[in-house]
């Protein structure tokens, strides 16, 4: 496992990468074959915030947390990714193990107990036109509508772009590679 720690206008603790090579070793029992992590490391006012990135075997897991050291939100970022990595290991074993009637098993488990958890499914669908527009004409649209993100045309290239909004209040654009 490579670990890289970049630091954005703060200073990083010196033990911070042995620390965290100790710590999300921890990983590795449930993710084999972890190759690069990426620690990136900043300041948000008086908030230390932490980022880590796990590449292993083209799964990319991400995380960020906040708190007042690095230290300590690099042992709340751990717990964070550990318990992920657990949920997302236990879906894909639950997943292989169920029969193919999964909704009937469900519906036999509800009758059994009442404050069993209901499966995700797809409660609607929507078709609209996509128009032709730019990324600045796609932001006002977006904030006529009051969503958080808006699909559409981009008149530049031709492609279709997903506009959204970011946890800061600026704009992020997605545009697809096919």
């Amino acid at each position: 496992m490579q670990i890289n720690v970049t630091a954005k206008a703060v200073e990083i603790p010196l033990n911070l990468k042995d620390l965290a090579e100790k710590k999300l070793g921890k990983l590795q029992r449930l993710l084999h074959n972890i190759g690069m992590v990426d620690i990136t490391c900043s300041r948000e006012r008086q908030w230390r915030v932490l980022e880590v990135t796990i590449n292993a075997d083209g799964l990319l897991i991400r995380a960020q947390e906040r708190a007042a050291d690095f230290l300590s939100a690099l042992d709340i970022l751990c717990d964070k990714l550990e318990r992920r990595v657990k949920k997302s290991h236990s879906r894909m074993v639950q997943r292989y193990r169920e029969a193919p009637d999964t909704r009937e098993a469900w519906a036999a488990l509800m009758e059994e107990d009442e404050e069993a958890p209901v499966p995700p499914s797809l409660v609607r669908s929507k078709r609209f036109t996509v128009k032709p527009m730019s990324p600045d004409e796609a932001a006002a649209e977006m904030d006529l509508l009051a969503h958080d993100f808006y699909v559409f045309k981009n008149a530049e290239t031709g492609e279709v772009n997903v506009l959204y909004r970011r946890k800061d209040g600026n704009y992020g654009l997605i545009e697809p590679e096919f």
